[in-house]
């Protein structure tokens, strides 16, 4: 690091390591080197010096942003009075050495302050220091910030098992994800996003810093020993991909891997498709019993994508289990995750051959008024939602209220439950149930039709007793 360096560069290096400020301060002369200039470094990076080293990785058009972000940078060096004559733009003159140092500290070190300038800069994709810029032009940016970070992890070898042939629109998922983190921008009244709004929505939604970060250290080559490589896939295993055609795509995944509780590191294994294994009830809870936590996915047969997270083993019985792990989502039109609200625990629910209960698979609402239901007949379901439902919050998922199964998948997430006491710790128990535990129906029709389950505090009295 030179002396002749400004204050604002050397407390941008201090941010770094000792050991990373030598690779952080010759990177400007290892880019140039890369575009395979003269041996005598120049005063500058040009926009083709920079596509050189990072065009493998990302889209021309983000490459144009972070280049006109660096020229943005205003280090303090020339007097306003002096910008102001200047009649060609900073963009023309390239970047120089400390506006590259200053824009990897704030990408890489930088706070939600110091990032916001930086996205409002990119967003608006032209030279110059703009007041605000417009959601769509947010979500532009963002659409060609994660197709960079798809295209890295397809790059670099980093797709834990998934095959993108194999699945769904990558190009679509990129639209719905980019508007999803757009959802939750705080625009002002004229639709307008300034300095501060971007800075409370990075804060809010730290994908942005994250995939920010991954660009530039993953396209710049900045190897420093403090830094990993986030994992922003699940494993996958033990899926089919020569016969199958999934219904995820990798920005969905994205999307959705980061919503399961924190310890649900397990790899994922596709246990049911419609493609696969058929319109078959008893063959999806197959799929769905013994394996643990599951992802359901589901598409109707008007284009709608949505499914749920069951956060425990799925169980045959006529009452709801689960708990507020548990979540709705919808994947398209729009990508949306809908967490428990609180107001009643009927997370779960599969039931079949009952005479007097409803028969099929449920999430979230109560029995004829489920977030997502599918019918035991297998092919129909509903999502009914007036206006929303009350144990999701999720509006309607499906096209129509009443839907008919286009395909569906049940994707294993988690371990898978292990196996309880043996028979004869079973048939000990039995003797000591009430009739509520012997005929589970009548329990679970007493709770929905919100009678008072007296005997409770009988059974409470007796293990006391015991």
């Amino acid at each position: 690091m030179g002396n002749t360096d400004s204050v604002v560069v050397q407390k941008r290096l201090a941010r770094f390591r000792p050991e990373e400020r030598s690779m952080i301060d010759g990177l400007f002369d290892k880019l140039q080197g890369n575009a395979g200039g003269s041996d005598k470094p120049g005063k500058t990076l040009t926009l083709e010096m920079l596509q050189s080293t990072i065009g493998g990785l990302a889209p021309d058009s983000m490459v144009k942003r972070l280049y006109l972000c660096m020229c943005s940078l205003n280090l303090g060096q020339a007097a306003p009075s002096d910008l102001e004559k200047t009649s060609q733009p900073a963009a023309a003159s390239g970047v120089g050495r400390e506006q590259l140092i200053v824009f990897l500290a704030d990408t890489m070190r930088g706070t939600a302050e110091e990032r916001a300038p930086l996205v409002l800069v990119m967003s608006h994709n032209a030279a110059g220091e703009p007041k605000d810029v417009t959601c769509s032009q947010v979500a532009e940016f963002l659409q060609d910030l994660i197709s960079a970070v798809v295209q890295i992890l397809t790059c670099r070898g980093r797709l834990q098992g998934w095959d993108p042939d194999k699945m769904g629109d990558t190009s679509l998922g990129v639209k719905l994800l980019a508007e999803q983190m757009c959802f939750e921008l705080k625009p002002s009244d004229q639709g307008t996003c300034d300095v501060s709004c971007l800075e409370d929505w990075i804060f809010r939604v730290p994908q942005v810093s994250t995939y920010l970060e991954m660009l530039v250290a993953e396209g710049l080559n900045v190897s420093l020993n403090s830094w990993m490589a986030p994992t922003l896939l699940p494993v996958c295993k033990e899926t089919p991909w020569k016969d199958l055609k999934c219904l995820l795509d990798l920005p969905t995944l994205m999307c959705l891997a980061p919503q399961l509780p924190d310890g649900y590191s397990a790899p994922w294994r596709l246990v049911f498709s419609t493609h696969l294994h058929g319109e078959s009830f008893t063959k999806m809870m197959s799929g769905l019993m013994h394996h643990g936590p599951t992802l359901l996915l589901i598409r109707d047969t008007k284009g709608h994508v949505f499914g749920g997270f069951a956060s425990q083993t799925w169980e045959m019985k006529p009452q709801f289990q689960g708990d507020s792990r548990c979540f709705l989502f919808s994947v398209f039109p729009s990508l949306r995750v809908y967490t428990a609200t609180g107001y009643n625990e009927h997370f779960m629910y599969l039931n079949q051959h009952q005479q007097t209960m409803p028969n099929g698979l449920g999430m979230g609402g109560q029995h004829d008024y489920f977030g997502l239901w599918l019918d035991s007949d297998f092919g129909q379901g509903h999502s009914r939602a007036r206006p929303k439902c009350t144990t999701f919050g999720s509006p309607q998922l499906s096209a129509d209220e009443d839907f008919i199964l286009d395909s569906m998948e049940v994707w294993a997430v988690g371990k898978p439950k292990k196996p309880e006491g043996g028979d004869e710790e079973e048939e000990e128990e039995e003797g000591k149930k009430s009739i509520l535990n012997v005929d589970p129906e009548v329990q679970a029709m007493m709770e929905l039709t919100g009678k008072t389950l007296h005997s409770e505090g009988f059974r409470e009295l007796e293990e006391d007793l015991d």
